[in-house]
């Protein structure tokens, strides 16, 4: 089955998703428009792509009709959507997937019905409150997966395993925002990859998806080495991409910049500046008005130091291993690796 061919399960995935939300309100029914705002974050955008991998770790496990997922598929959903808010509190960012981040749309709420207290407070408490409400969704989702209670606890631990990477990834990446760029090493950055986007894009979903399926060991190792090297690559396209490099493809711009993210293309790019190059680093880094001249700026000198080629050599070879560990592995049909090889073309090769 191709990834094409997974995908025609969105809509399936997406009721299972609002069955989550629906059977939750049914059990206390006080609480079903805080429900319906998680609700409606949760349907109104993104492509669903770390469900669809719990599908394909399923597929690649019993080659099988994904049917019997799809509640796991959705516990994904939930689990990204947990991640996405209180990321989103984290950065300070006032939209996610075409709306108000959920925070900032607690926050016009409560200022629109006049509430006593800070209304920002309220969205900020209210959007972590919200956003941790969605991890007993996500186990509930699991727990609702029709195989047997072993391979579910196996999938749970899976689960556990990777939601704590992600955490520790989290905690290094926040860290780092706060030292300044000279002392962020290069391998810092390279952890919060693996650590974080790796797992909980990749490789961790790829394998509950296999563990429901119950895949052999050789396979979970498979998907593991797999998935996070696609993982690592995934996560410094999108750096560039955040930086505003390929941004009239992409249609984005360089929010990463003004954010401050220690990004390997800035750590790299610190490094071999000069005293010229990082002034023009400093005027951008961590200031969301810094103009669209300094902006330009910055970028010539991630681009003039080498440090934007030192990216893509580094992505090429992460998905370069990634493809050879797909040839090499033993276990897999010529259907399986044409799979896994489309699923690295789209997290390596895009433009968005």
């Amino acid at each position: 089955m191709s990834f094409g061919e997974l995908a025609k399960w969105i809509p399936s995935i997406e009721r299972e998703i609002t069955r989550g939300y629906t059977d939750a309100g049914d059990a206390a029914p006080r609480f079903r428009p805080f429900l319906g705002t998680l609700s409606g974050f949760t349907l109104r955008g993104g492509k669903r792509f770390r469900a669809l991998l719990i599908l394909a770790g399923w597929q690649l496990a019993t080659h099988r009709s994904p049917r019997p997922v799809l509640p796991a598929a959705a516990a994904m959903e939930h689990f990204q959507s947990w991640m996405l808010v209180h990321d989103d509190i984290i950065d300070h960012a006032e939209t996610r997937r075409g709306g108000p981040a959920v925070h900032r749309a607690l926050t016009a709420s409560h200022r629109s019905h006049r509430h006593l207290g800070s209304s920002d407070e309220y969205g900020v408490g209210m959007g972590i409150t919200l956003g941790d409400l969605q991890e007993p969704l996500t186990v509930e989702a699991f727990l609702n997966v029709s195989v047997s209670a072993e391979r579910r606890i196996d999938a749970l631990e899976e689960y556990a395993r990777m939601t704590r990477s992600t955490a520790f990834g989290q905690l290094l990446d926040v860290h780092l925002g706060a030292v300044p760029v000279g002392q962020v090493r290069p391998a810092d950055v390279m952890m919060i990859h693996r650590l974080k986007t790796a797992a909980y894009t990749v490789s961790g979903p790829l394998r509950i998806g296999a563990l429901l399926g119950g895949g052999s060991a050789r396979l979970l190792d498979d998907l593991e080495a797999i998935g996070t090297d696609l993982g690592v690559a995934f996560q410094m396209r999108d750096d560039v991409l955040g930086t505003g490099f390929g941004s009239e493809l992409a249609g984005k711009s360089a929010n990463d910049l003004v954010e401050g993210k220690r990004t390997l293309l800035v750590v790299i790019a610190w490094r071999q500046a000069d005293r010229k190059g990082r002034a023009a680093l400093e005027r951008v880094l961590g200031k969301p008005h810094a103009s669209a001249l300094d902006v330009e700026r910055a970028q010539d000198v991630i681009r003039s130091t080498g440090s934007l080629a030192y990216s893509e050599r580094r992505i090429s070879l992460y998905a370069r291993r990634a493809y050879d560990r797909i040839g090499a592995a033993s276990g897999f049909t010529a259907a399986d690796r044409e799979l896994l090889r489309e699923i690295g073309d789209r997290l390596v090769h895009r433009a968005t």
